[in-house]
């Protein structure tokens, strides 16, 4: 990695007509300036640096320091003196400087000097801007390793210690305690019932009577923490649970976990559930859960129909279940085919 520092600094020559009866190859020099750390200084030729053409004038960049190589850039700039702001710039890329080594070039014929503007009672401008490069040197296999987010670790603690909170849950007798902003941030039904048009932000409590305490302790728990419960906090099977929670993440318009929920049921499907998790699907709108039920229900048919979850629902939901003949018919077409 590498910065450039930037600086400049303005020559003025004087008694041009003086100078121009100096011998090819000489020059006067510039006051000493820094830039970048480094001192440098401008060299002008009256009559070119180069002995063999002595129609120009030359200008070139001389680094003063002792020490190692520099990288620079320079730009030489002629000021136009008659206010037009007509100036002659020059430029060159990144170079390597030593003590005593300079750059620059022949800048301008001297007889189209002399007829310029650049040439104002016998003296002359020049502006050069030098850019010198300073790389930075890093230790190599050096890394900073940041400790884990906290952020659903903090959320969390704030919940099981009740730091804050402003508004009470009371289900089915068990009360819990939450707060508002956290809730509202996290599910659109909580953000219109505490801050939206027809919301009340000073409700300080609510009573719910047809969610499970249990199911409503794992969808806070999942609002602020990001993750579903473990099978300790399951009531009964890790299933059944998982159904439930599906129901209040449809209700609370918990999208991501609504998902988490269709996952996880299908990981865990088996012949005694899926016709229950396929009704569930059904009434929430779980496109691609009930597709998944439907073909695990087809492919284990003889064992399905034997439980009592498919006979409930066969009373329950029996269009449902008529959903199914396209795809039994189109398995027996695939079994006669192939036999």
């Amino acid at each position: 990695m590498s910065t450039t520092i930037n600086g400049f600094h303005v020559f003025t020559v004087k008694e041009y007509s003086r100078l121009k009866e100096m011998d090819a190859g000489s020059y006067i020099s510039s006051d000493t300036f820094t830039v970048g750390g480094y001192d440098w200084e401008l060299c002008f030729y009256p009559n070119s640096g180069d002995i063999k053409d002595t129609e120009y004038v030359s200008v070139f960049l001389e680094l003063v320091n002792d020490g190692p190589e520099v990288e620079a850039s320079f730009e030489f700039t002629l000021l136009d003196q008659s206010g037009k702001g007509v100036h002659n710039v020059n430029n060159v890329s990144i170079e390597l400087y030593k003590k005593g080594e300079g750059w620059g070039y022949d800048f301008m014929k001297k007889l189209d000097l002399e007829s310029s503007d650049y040439l104002k009672d016998d003296s002359l401008s020049i502006c050069c801007m030098v850019g010198v490069v300073q790389s930075c040197i890093r230790p190599k296999n050096f890394t900073i390793i940041p400790p884990p987010p906290e952020i659903e670790k903090d959320f969390k603690y704030l919940l099981d210690h009740e730091i804050g909170s402003d508004i009470v849950f009371r289900v089915k007798g068990v009360t819990f305690k939450a707060h508002k902003v956290i809730l509202a941030a996290r599910s659109p039904v909580f953000r219109a019932q505490f801050y939206g048009l027809i919301g009340n932000p000073a409700l300080d409590e609510l009573e719910l009577m047809d969610i499970e305490p249990t199911v409503f302790k794992a969808m806070l728990l999942f609002i602020y923490s990001d993750k579903l419960p473990d099978s300790q906090e399951s009531m009964g099977s890790m299933s059944h649970m998982i159904q439930h929670l599906l129901v209040a993440a449809d209700r609370f318009g918990q999208d991501r976990l609504k998902h988490l929920c269709e996952a996880n049921l299908c990981e865990e499907l088996n012949v005694d559930v899926v016709a229950t998790t396929l009704s569930l699907a059904h009434d929430h709108h779980c496109s691609e859960l009930k597709t998944f039920c439907m073909d695990f229900a087809v492919a284990n048919l003889q064992a399905v129909i034997q439980t009592e979850a498919y006979k409930y629902v066969e009373k329950s939901c029996p269009l449902l279940l008529l959903e199914l003949l396209p795809k039994i018919a189109e398995l027996l077409q695939k079994t006669s085919l192939e036999s």
